[in-house]
């Protein structure tokens, strides 16, 4: 579950999700990111990251 950033409340399923790269670390690697789209009871809508993975 996830916290909305604004009001607080809890969030239970991502509407949508989708993965991207990220940028590439000191060593130049980069992180696959897993992103969740949530709407709060409030209808606020926010992301969050749901898993990281180096690739």
């Amino acid at each position: 579950m996830a916290k909305c950033p604004k009001c607080g409340k809890e969030a239970a399923k991502p509407k949508k999700t989708w993965k991207m790269a990220g940028r590439p670390d000191k060593a130049g690697k980069r992180m696959q990111l897993e992103i969740g789209l949530y709407e709060c009871p409030s209808g606020h809508v926010f992301r969050e990251v749901l898993s990281k993975q180096k690739i």
